[in-house]
């Protein structure tokens, strides 16, 4: 019998897998609970799923449902399912003095979807020790709040927890009754330090190494270039439309003075790519509000960052070859450099399956939830394939159909549509059957 033999684009998707499971089965264990009771098997794989695919939607409420150990396990899933569980597998290897093989940094070259194979057990050193290094840094500005509040042990938990939370755009947080960080709309060092945490993780592990080695280098590759530029648009921009929205909503920025509109509105641009805490109430927003978040959840953060969602990158090149389609030119090009075809075909694979799954999955759950209005199912599914985590009060009603969907929805977003890419690129060939067919015309638009 012959043993099957999946390829590194397989292994993670395969692997994703099994840590949900194991995931699910250990957060349905008695321990886990507050009450002592075993949970549904089905809320512990909802929230298991959400936590390896760092999303934050929740059935359950997660500071109160769950015991200490629960919320551990949480954190740990969040941690492994935010910088990749073969960056972990380094992590042990390296510690048992294990050589790491070829097959091993192949799948690690998938994971952390970089180029090259070169370099990428020092990128995998590296990607580590920046983690913990922030998030530890992160821990210490939210421990001047949460210590003086909730005292010393329960602070400092709380403070590592959420800055893990946010660091990997999960989030989850523990402040009970789904209230998120509403509680904390006008406490400045706590949405700045939470914003920070967001942006840091969603930019990506390979724009930092670009900016540390910038002194030396004096270049940043087009790749961040793409990345920091498209983020600080879409966060200046967002937080603009956002305040512009909201300004006189009573149930949002309104009741706000004109510092913390601005500081909320700000937050509120940030948050949907993809992090999914929220300190405004989602369901109190403007329909314009409402729609706005939906376009941020979409787009996400950066490829080889901790964000989910379509990724500022791939829109970035298909905005980019619009541009140039509509300039007469032939080859897209940015910052003086031209984009191959295989990465524009990538991009416009990866938005038309995400567009098709978001289509498809609100089309399913119309059926499955009938009282809910479309506005909430779009947006509590692009909440889910964009791994974001904010909900507009649908995910803790959900039918038993609804929580399956939307738990396909979220493994889907988190290594669906880019698992299928690169397995079709990877094993791509020319012509399949060594036949190149004449070229013919047909008419579109």
């Amino acid at each position: 019998m012959k043993l099957i033999k999946l390829n590194p684009v397989e292994i993670l998707a395969v692997g994703f897998f099994v840590l949900i499971i194991i995931g699910a089965f250990l957060l349905s264990l008695p321990i886990s609970s507050a009450e002592g009771k075993a949970t549904n098997f089905l809320d512990s794989l909802f929230t298991s799923t959400s936590a390896v695919c760092v999303t934050g939607l929740v059935t359950l409420d997660t500071g109160t449902h769950w015991s200490y150990f629960g919320k551990t396990i949480i954190i740990v899933l969040i941690q492994i399912g935010g910088i990749g569980f073969m960056s972990f597998a380094t992590l042990i290897s390296l510690i048992l003095g294990k050589k790491i093989s070829l097959k091993e940094r192949l799948i690690m070259q998938e994971s952390m979807n970089t180029f090259s194979i070169q370099g990428l057990v020092k990128l995998a050193k590296y990607v580590l020790i920046f983690t913990f290094s922030i998030e530890f840094l992160g821990g210490l500005f939210l421990s001047s709040q949460f210590i003086p509040e909730y005292g010393l042990l329960k602070g400092s938990y709380y403070s590592l927890w959420h800055s893990i939370s946010a660091f990997c755009n999960a989030g989850f947080d523990l402040f009970g009754n789904f209230t998120s960080l509403t509680a904390y709309a006008d406490n400045p060092v706590v949405i700045l330090t939470i914003a920070a945490l967001i942006v840091i993780g969603g930019l990506g592990f390979i724009v930092w190494s670009d900016i540390f080695n910038f002194r030396k280098t004096k270049r940043l590759s087009v790749h961040s270039k793409i990345v920091i530029t498209i983020t600080a648009i879409l966060i200046a921009g967002g937080a603009l439309l956002m305040l512009l929205f909201e300004l006189k909503n009573p149930e949002t920025l309104g009741k706000l003075t004109n510092g913390e509109k601005v500081l909320n509105a700000l937050f509120a641009s940030i948050t949907p790519r993809t992090a999914g805490f929220n300190s405004i109430s989602i369901e109190g927003m403007t329909t314009s509000g409402i729609f706005l978040t939906i376009i941020l959840m979409f787009i996400g953060g950066s490829s080889g960052s901790t964000a989910g969602g379509t990724k500022v990158t791939t829109i970035g090149v298909l905005f980019m070859t619009l541009v140039a389609v509509a300039k007469g030119r032939e080859d897209t090009e940015v910052f003086k450099r031209r984009i191959p075809k295989d990465i524009i075909y990538k991009a416009f694979t990866i938005v038309t399956i995400g567009l098709f799954i978001v289509i498809a999955v609100t089309m399913i759950l119309s059926i499955t939830e009938p009282g809910a209005s479309i506005e909430s199912l779009l947006f509590e599914t692009t909440s889910a394939y964009g791994t974001v985590g904010l909900s507009a009060g649908l995910t803790g009603n959900l039918s038993f159909v609804g929580k399956i969907v939307l738990i396909f929805t979220m493994y889907c977003g988190r290594v669906g549509p880019l698992t299928v890419v690169l397995a079709v690129i990877s094993r791509r060939k020319k012509n399949g059957n060594g036949v190149k067919y004449p070229e013919d015309r047909i008419i579109v638009g």
